[in-house]
């Protein structure tokens, strides 16, 4: 099987989705023996030539002011499309609704390739906040859904995400697909986890708690910050330790600093209670944070899935989270996790009782390790028995039908425009080639002219020189004959 992958981004970025596109990626190469290859906007720094498989990038544009960080691809410059759509795949697989959707669907007007969409956060949230007008922001919101429902079918990450869909205008159908986790599942040993969590005063009998991720208040951290301060003030000793990096760190920095929660500088020594460490990209690091944490706090009602909390299970990590939000899907309260009601009181009071009794709170941890632990190499193996069902279906005829999009047209005219447009590179391209044979050939030819005249030229002198020799020997004796008395 040959499957596209689309994404708005790739490393040198590294986000929730690339995470799961790499795994994907890998997965399918390694455990079913299918064929990738991957699509994306071009990042300055990428190098794209480093991966085992074909990572196609197209031109972009730079909008990371107002998208925090990412580009935004422009598909219809150059061949980028075209090349995409030689490889012939048998799924297109994307994995944002922009620009990503877009060369999926000009792919499928050039391959008949069916595509599935997976929706794996609320885009309509970042757009908002990029967007200042709310009139501009509504009808992007319409734009992306409808890039959504032209496509042939649609994963969700959870049901909660699923329901967010449909909250933005989404009438089709769609199908829940976990991600997974990427952390082996078991807790690292206690040498490596001091020594990557070194310098900071994380006192082994006091509780630590920990978040991971972009540090953007739309995940509900200011709510983190507000219950540790109820939290000390009732007299109980913690830490708390913030990884990532996000548009609010400063903010948070100067809040945390306002409650008197961090100490002169953060660090061990300072009388610190919170710590911002910055992002952490080593995986195995992050595992030796969330195997010396107690507890994970992720009160996000923003995340549709959030992978964090699964990869804080792999590690016997138990969860704090928001009840009814998509994280908690699947958690069950005091047993594999924590749920609170939305507020830093809630969360001050759970934290206060359970800090009593740590046993019982790495009893919960353990439970999450078995309960709510899910592989990558499942998560694939699922998604791909998928691929071959969609696949399938599309060999016979019998892909539901999906809603007709106003864009539609607009999406054939351009296939069909790069498509002739790449043709006639091809053409000019092949006669270039001929053009540049046939000097080859003559230049060939008139080298080897020039060597056979070279060599006859030399051969004359060689057999000149001889000649002169065996005359210059014949004067020489007639005169030795002449002088002799």
């Amino acid at each position: 099987m040959r499957v596209c992958l689309l994404n708005e981004s790739f490393p040198p970025v590294i986000d929730g989705v690339v995470n799961v596109m790499m795994n994907y990626a890998n997965y399918l190469r390694s455990d079913y023996g299918a064929q990738v290859e991957v699509g994306t906007p071009e990042y300055p720094g990428g190098k794209y030539d480093d991966y085992p498989y074909p990572v196609v990038a197209y031109p972009s544009l730079d909008t990371a002011d107002i998208t925090n960080g990412y580009r935004t691809g422009n598909p219809l410059i150059g061949n980028a499309v075209a090349q995409l759509a030689e490889f012939k795949p048998d799924i297109i697989h994307s994995h944002c609704p922009a620009t990503a959707t877009i060369v999926a669907r000009l792919m499928r007007e050039m391959t008949g390739a069916p595509i599935i969409f997976t929706y794996h956060t609320k885009y309509d949230i970042d757009i908002r906040r990029a967007v200042g007008s709310e009139l501009i922001a509504d009808e992007a919101i319409k734009a992306m859904v409808g890039n959504i429902e032209a496509c042939d079918e649609v994963w969700v990450v959870s049901d909660g995400a699923g329901k967010s869909l449909k909250e933005l205008g989404y009438q089709g159908d769609y199908r829940v697909m976990n991600n997974g986790v990427d952390f082996a599942k078991g807790r690292v040993d206690k040498e490596t986890v001091a020594k990557v969590t070194a310098g900071y005063d994380l006192p082994e009998d006091v509780p630590m708690f920990l978040y991971v991720g972009r540090l953007i208040n739309y995940k509900n951290l200011p709510l983190i910050l507000d219950a540790l301060r109820i939290l000390a003030d009732s007299g109980q000793d913690f830490r708390m330790v913030f990884i990532g990096k996000g548009p609010d760190e400063e903010v948070l920095k100067q809040k945390a600093a306002e409650l008197g929660l961090m100490g002169e500088d953060g660090r061990e020594g300072s009388g610190a209670k919170v710590f911002f460490t910055g992002p952490i990209y080593n995986r195995d690091n992050l595992r030796a944070w969330n195997t010396r944490a107690d507890l994970f706090l992720f009160p996000s009602t923003f995340d549709t899935n959030g992978l964090v909390v699964r990869e804080a299970a792999a590690c016997g990590l138990a969860s704090v989270l928001v009840r009814d939000s998509c994280a908690a899907e699947g958690i069950t309260d005091d047993r594999n996790g924590f749920i609170i009601g939305e507020s830093a009181e809630d969360m001050a009071e759970l934290l206060k009782k359970v800090s009593k009794d740590m046993d019982h709170v790495h009893d919960v941890g353990q439970h999450a390790m078995d309960e709510i632990y899910l592989s990558w190499k499942d998560c694939v193996g699922k998604a791909y028995e998928r691929y071959q069902h969609v696949q399938a279906k599309k060999r016979v005829g019998a892909m539901p039908h999906r809603k007709k999009q106003f864009t539609d047209y607009m999406v054939e005219i351009a296939a069909k425009t790069m498509e002739e447009t790449d043709r006639v590179r091809k053409i000019n391209q092949e006669e270039k080639e001929k053009f540049d044979r046939r000097i080859s050939d003559l230049s060939r030819e008139i080298r080897g002219r020039a060597i056979a005249l070279a060599e006859s030229t030399q051969a004359a002198k060689d057999a000149a020189r001889i000649h002169w020799n065996e005359i210059s020997e014949d004067l020489w004796g007639e005169l030795e004959d002449f002088w002799q008395p």
